[in-house]
């Protein structure tokens, strides 16, 4: 097999090139930029295109596949040579289906949980000693990469709502077609995607339409928009697994859970949304053949996902957690989780503004009462933001307007929020960074260290 990738360069494109490669597959690519980490993973591997850009050349009829990546544009030339020459063009998750038609395929959908639900069942899995391929959105504990393709007979995915390339842009999640699917929750996101939340509730009604004949839907039942999408959308033809919040104790800051009987020993995870993470993770290992006791046994040992309720630093006086929280959601529960298992600790939280809906105006009221259980709450954003996305100002007003909570601080100056790291006393509290960004620059991890060394 001859494969070329457009925009080779993507997180996740290149961990495909490099897992196809493993393969035995004979892989080509382009980019016109390639940062860390991809640039030293693919020149380990020997695929680093040697000069950045597009080469139409690089295009020829011998090639069996051409996957173009999200970073690609429609008037790319490699890209416009491929469908001259009548080439196979796939997105990400079409070629992914391409590579699992005959496997077993689990798709983990939703607002919210997807990478940290897809982590627990790999997590299980591995340790179970079941044979499987994968695709997950973050570093994991004990895996290489985070896309794997082989002649295994599962494949887990992590499946995305975002459009799956510059020429399709139907949801990554509708061509997946799993036996086994998840829907975490649904929150409207991707505003720029997504104008209305009608629109985006339809996204997930066509998931359930993919599902193979015969196949089940696990989904989250505590979650009142998932279940009336559910309810009102049967099909006949699949098995439907809901689920809720298992019976859990929380004792000296550390959870146990149950679950048909079966009690863990303390997790390194904890709230809420982990715990329902949990239990979705649970019915998938079931369908998978993986027994009660086994997945207790293991799922105890699972650290969680990078920046998913990530523990930074710890010690007897204070904790330092960061989290890709960015949508209201997300921030929601991931405050509440650490509010619920530390009550008598001081919860710092700060959250960057950094993606396109979040910086949004006009959506600021979605995060109404997000960061109402936090003691100190303080919301970022940098003008360099909303240039690089070319989006307008937006006045701190109706960021404290949006969020509703009383003594909200809204910083949009980095020398700011770095004065305000420098000046808490973190004595019997938690620190939550809450970021899909990087604060504009700011050596955060750096200033905290310093600060609660001292």
């Amino acid at each position: 097999m001859f494969i070329h990738f457009i925009a080779i360069g993507g997180s996740v494109m290149h961990q495909l090139a490099i897992a196809l490669k493993h393969k035995g597959y004979s892989v080509t690519g382009s980019d016109d930029e390639i940062f860390e980490p991809a640039k030293s993973n693919l020149n380990n591997e020997n695929i680093l295109p040697e000069t950045i850009g597009w080469y139409s050349e690089k295009i020829t009829k011998n090639l069996d596949a051409v996957i173009l990546g999200m970073h690609a544009k429609e008037d790319n030339p490699e890209l416009q040579k491929a469908k001259v020459l009548g080439l196979k063009i796939y997105s990400f998750p079409e070629y992914i289906f391409q590579e699992s038609k005959d496997k077993i395929r689990v798709a983990v959908g939703g607002s919210h949980g997807k990478t940290s639900t897809t982590a627990m069942i790999m997590h299980v899995l591995k340790n179970a000693g079941k044979d499987f391929d994968y695709l997950v959105g973050a570093r994991l504990q004990g895996f290489h990469q985070s896309v794997n393709i082989t002649n295994a007979p599962i494949i887990i995915c992590e499946a995305d709502e975002y459009p799956a390339s510059t020429i399709e842009k139907r949801p990554k999640f509708h061509f997946l077609f799993p036996h086994v699917a998840v829907i975490t929750g649904i929150a409207w996101d991707h505003i720029n995607v997504f104008p209305t939340f009608d629109f985006y509730l339809e996204q997930f009604k066509i998931f359930i339409d993919k599902i193979e004949a015969n196949g089940v839907l696990i989904y989250n039942e505590s979650d009142e928009i998932v279940k009336k999408l559910v309810n009102e959308n049967k099909r006949y033809d699949i098995r439907y697994e809901p689920y809720r919040l298992p019976t859990f104790f929380i004792e000296d800051g550390k959870t146990e859970v149950i679950i048909e009987g079966e009690k863990s020993e303390p997790l390194k995870v904890f709230g809420n949304h982990n715990l329902l993470n949990l239990h979705a993770a649970y019915l998938v290992c079931k369908e998978l053949g993986v027994e009660t006791d086994i997945f207790i046994k293991t799922i105890a040992d699972f650290a969680g996902a990078s920046k998913r309720l990530e523990l930074l630093s710890e010690n007897d006086d204070h904790n330092i957690y960061r989290d890709f929280a960015h949508a209201p959601s997300k921030v929601k529960a991931t405050i509440d989780a650490v509010k619920q298992q530390f009550p008598n600790r001081k919860l710092i939280a700060v959250l960057e503004l950094h993606t396109y809906s979040s910086l949004n105006e006009n959506f600021m009221k979605e995060y109404k009462g997000a960061m109402n259980n936090a003691d100190e709450a303080v919301v970022f954003y940098s003008s360099h933001a909303l240039e690089l996305k070319r989006m307008p100002g937006l006045p701190k007003e109706k960021v404290t307007e949006g969020f509703g909570k009383e003594n909200l601080l809204v910083i949009n100056k980095k020398e700011e929020l770095e004065q305000f790291l420098q000046n808490q006393n973190y004595s019997n509290s938690n620190l939550l960074l809450m970021s899909s960004g990087n604060y504009d620059g700011l050596p955060i991890l750096t200033i905290l260290k310093t600060k609660t060394n001292s």
